[in-house]
């Protein structure tokens, strides 16, 4: 017999939502996960971002991320001798990797992650600036990139980096063949913004002016592109980026099934 006074009586306990945990590293402060925030708060993620110049990235307890994110900025992944915070961003993601837990790196994050990973990353000589749509490999359109298909996304960079040994190739475009890859079942890089657009590119266009002006691109043409093409290809990153983590959780699943069972 329970009496009244005990702390666990069934009307007293209530069982406590889990919380999933994201760290987005950023490098510029314009660059967040953008679309994709909405995705993650739907399930049930805390948001938590990490200033890669500014704040202590040996101090982040990795084992207690579900998802690690690493973002973009306007600098090479090679430039160490420049941005000595990237000694220790790669090492944080070089542990990411080794650890099978998901990662997913855009732009610069890619470039890192293809790094990490043991690949070489370099200037490419051209800027891919603007709208376009991508090439699926075959893998590519039998992963969660398929959602992309058939659209423009928005590229930003300078820089490209060689497939990393053991990396599925998924996707290019003819200024650059590596424009996204998978690693193992949870990390993934994408060379491209998908994350991005709307009315939040008002930023970019801020803070990268004197990129854009050393290219020659114009910044009335840009926009005009980003109200034409950005609303689609939103609710196609959303899909995309919904798909691979329910692909994620499935391969968790499956893991924790076996390891059971065994």
């Amino acid at each position: 017999m329970v009496g009244r006074g005990c702390f666990w009586q069934r009307s007293e306990f209530k069982e406590r939502p889990i919380v999933k945990r994201v760290i987005a590293i950023r490098h510029v402060h314009f660059e967040d996960m953008g679309s994709f925030e909405p995705v993650l708060r739907a399930r049930g993620f805390a948001m938590q971002y990490i200033d890669a110049t500014t704040d202590d990235l040996r101090a982040i307890e990795l084992d207690r991320c579900d998802l690690v994110a690493v973002l973009g900025g306007p600098i090479g992944a090679y430039e160490e001798a420049l941005y000595p915070f990237l000694i220790d961003e790669l090492a944080l993601i070089e542990r990411r990797l080794a650890s099978g837990r998901p990662i997913i790196g855009i732009c610069l994050g890619a470039q890192l992650m293809a790094r990490a990973l043991g690949a070489r990353v370099y200037a490419t000589g051209v800027k891919e600036i603007g709208w376009s749509p991508l090439t699926l490999t075959e893998a590519g359109e039998q992963s969660a990139l398929q959602h992309l298909a058939g659209g423009s996304v928005l590229h930003w960079h300078g820089d490209t980096f060689d497939l990393p040994d053991g990396a599925v190739h998924l996707a290019s475009t003819p200024l650059c063949r590596n424009q996204a890859f998978s690693h193992g079942t949870a990390a993934l890089g994408l060379q491209f913004h998908v994350e991005a657009g709307g009315p939040q590119l008002e930023r970019w266009l801020v803070g990268h002016a004197v990129e854009l002006a050393h290219a020659g691109l114009s910044v009335i043409a840009l926009r005009e592109a980003t109200a034409r093409l950005a609303p689609s290809c939103t609710e196609r990153a959303r899909q995309c980026f919904a798909e691979w983590l329910d692909r994620i959780s499935a391969a968790e699943a499956t893991t924790e099934t076996v390891a059971a069972r065994a």
